[in-house]
């Protein structure tokens, strides 16, 4: 069975799973009170979600892995797709039991910011040592076709601050209906052409499983929300992209890629670091998603917008890419 054939099965497959499992899925989450708690950094026009079921991102992380497996059982023994897919599952767990303190708690009192961090800390650690001889380690320069040799002591804090980064900063602009899946559907969209020129071909076939995931979760996030993803879905992502951005050599194209999700964590580090020395704000709001709202656009326009400039940016990460190659 060729690549396009068990691509076009895993993406149906996944599709449909996810659109017969979420309707159940969310009734049980109702019926055990697995509900959204607002998050510290909302405003007050969006603490009517608190009754929205919360976790919704386990499903489009645990339904196209398992998809993946079954559709292209063989395709698992490549070392390549095992790095992404580990960082996929391994920081959705972090996000997961970051989510069931949440709800047990029923504030927003999870794993502290320490302790999240040292998993992360732990698990980017742990692909590094397993897959240290897969990953390549160089950043290769746009357009210059310069390829930097990195040593794996340098490599490695960079790589784990990649995943720190990325998994936060795609957590940060998870606040709205839509906003953060729909962003990150756009942002894959680019890496799933880019490993296809690259010849890792297991990689795209599970991306492809990925973004069926995320427009079946979509269906049911799009505004009104049904249902939230949770920790357990937004750290995955994060994840999911700074692996993709590692085993490919496009972590510079990453950048301009993830440009929406590394403007959203900009922000709220520049709004931190203005409060705590200056005692004074430099954006109205942040996450700046929220700063949008504030000045009176609705909800449903401000995460179009934000497709549009993720749009372009995935168009200019794709031509970068390119270069890169």
């Amino acid at each position: 069975m060729n690549d396009l054939i068990i691509s076009i099965i895993g993406f149906v497959l996944t599709l449909v799973m996810m659109l017969a499992a979420m309707p159940s899925f969310i009734t049980y989450l109702k019926h055990k009170n697995i509900n959204q708690v607002t998050s510290e950094y909302a405003l007050d026009e969006f603490k009517n979600k608190e009754k929205t079921p919360i976790m919704g991102g386990l499903l489009f992380v645990v339904i196209p892995v398992i998809v993946f497996i079954i559709a292209n059982l063989k395709g698992l023994a490549g070392q390549r797709v095992q790095f992404v897919l580990l960082s996929y599952v391994l920081f959705c767990s972090v996000g997961f039991i970051d989510d069931a303190l949440v709800i047990r708690s029923h504030s927003n009192e999870g794993l502290s910011p320490k302790t999240r961090l040292i998993m992360e800390f732990v698990y980017t650690l742990f692909l590094f040592a397993v897959y240290r001889n897969v990953i390549p380690l160089q950043v290769t320069i746009p357009f210059m076709h310069i390829s930097i040799q990195i040593p794996w002591f340098v490599f490695l804090p960079f790589m784990i601050l990649l995943y720190m980064a990325e998994a936060n900063a795609v957590n940060f602009t998870d606040g709205m209906d839509g906003l953060c899946a729909g962003v990150s559907f756009f942002a894959l969209l680019p890496f799933v052409i880019l490993s296809h020129y690259c010849g890792y071909h297991n990689i795209v076939i599970f991306l492809i499983c990925i973004l069926a995931g995320l427009i079946g979760y979509l269906r049911f996030n799009f505004h009104p929300a049904k249902i939230f993803m949770g920790d357990s879905g937004s750290l995955a992502l994060g994840a999911l992209f700074a692996s993709l951005g590692i085993v490919c050599d496009m972590t510079i194209a990453l950048f301009v890629i993830g440009g929406v999700f590394v403007a959203e964590m900009f922000c709220v580090c520049l709004q931190q670091i203005s409060v705590r020395l200056f005692h004074r704000r430099v954006f109205s709001y942040t996450p700046i998603h929220y700063a949008f709202v504030i000045k009176g656009h609705s909800e449903k326009n401000i995460v179009l917008s934000f497709y549009l400039v993720q749009i372009v940016l995935s168009l200019i990460g794709l031509f970068i890419g390119f270069h890169t190659l």
